[in-house]
């Protein structure tokens, strides 16, 4: 999908999501040729098929091969999300190719919809999964007993529920127009955000509620975790947490940069000299996190079998949090 322009980066010239857009002559080229481009070009296709092989193989796994529990419907969730972000990357790669939008209105509304229904899905289920695994360690006996497969499926279609509802305003704002070049017409997919204040109500909501807020929680559970199983350090209960751990930091790590600039771009004249490097970066980086799950899960999983040891890492990542109890 058209990733990178969402958040006002055109790699010809600076779209700032917040401009009334008016469409004026330009000199630069009519295809993808500079170094940059063609290394975001790259770097989006490898990250689509990473993410689509990667993501397949987890919602293979998680949905159709594994028994079902309630971690599997967490990570079956987070796999479903990057998933269906990254089929929608060829896109983005068409886009950064021909430097022209020629996927319509539809797509324009709907590729930027999707990127944030990713972002903020994602980090909810990392709230769920931090929630439940400080539920699982502070009531065993009540988790045991409370916690279902059903339950797990009713809170992950709520979270899908709030994170269209935060997402919509990408799809209501977005629009196409027409950018005159030396070459030719070439259509652009914008924000037609109408007063700086739209703008900075946007971006500050996906910042407190898709950022600042979910961390928070996620803090909290970790200092009850960790209060409640400091001197306990059977591998039963680090692989959890381990796991928890890595998707949470990849998260945070790859996020971090896109709310930066984001909220930087507010005050774009204060740091226009750095912002289009800026906007690279926080666009790579968010748009890596929706491959990196599955290695993770790889990293964390014990070798236990020598043979197929991508699938059992895989699978055994899963079944560490198979167990609600801890005596």
């Amino acid at each position: 999908m058209d990733f990178f322009s969402e958040i006002g980066l055109s790699w010809h010239f600076i779209d700032y999501d917040y401009d009334y857009f008016t469409p004026t002559p330009s000199t630069t080229p009519a295809t993808c040729t500079d170094a940059l481009c063609v290394f975001l070009a790259i770097a989006t296709a490898v990250i689509f098929f990473l993410g689509v092989a990667g993501n397949g193989l987890v919602i293979w796994m998680a949905g159709f091969k594994m028994k079902k529990s309630v971690n599997t419907t967490w990570y079956l969730s987070l796999a479903v999300s990057d998933f269906l972000f990254c089929s929608f990357l060829p896109i983005s790669v068409a886009h950064l190719v021909k430097n022209d939008w020629v996927f319509g209105l539809f797509m324009c509304k709907f590729t930027s919809f999707i990127l944030f229904l990713n972002m903020f899905s994602s980090v909810f289920l990392l709230v769920i999964i931090s929630v439940d695994r400080c539920v699982v360690v502070m009531f065993p006996v009540w988790a045991q007993n409370k916690r279902t497969i059903r339950k797990a499926a009713a809170v992950v279609m709520l979270a899908w529920i709030i994170a269209a509802a935060f997402s919509s305003p990408s799809a209501v704002f977005r629009n196409i127009d027409i950018h005159y070049d030396i070459h030719k017409e070439r259509n652009v997919c914008y924000n037609n955000y109408t007063s700086d204040q739209q703008h900075a109500a946007v971006v500050s909501c996906r910042f407190v509620f898709g950022f600042l807020i979910p961390y928070l929680i996620i803090i909290f559970c970790y200092i009850v975790i960790i209060q409640k199983l400091k001197g306990n350090q059977t591998a039963k209960f680090k692989k959890p947490f381990k796991i928890m751990t890595a998707l949470v930091g990849a998260f945070f790590i790859c996020w971090l940069p896109f709310h930066t600039f984001a909220l930087m771009e507010l005050n774009h004249h204060k740091y226009e000299s750095i912002l289009h490097t800026g906007m690279v970066i926080g666009a790579t980086f968010a748009s890596a996190n929706s491959c990196l799950n599955p290695f993770l899960y790889v990293f964390m999983g014990k070798d236990i079998k020598k043979k197929c040891a991508l699938v059992t890492k895989i699978e055994n990542a899963f079944e560490e949090e198979d167990d609600p109890t801890i005596h």
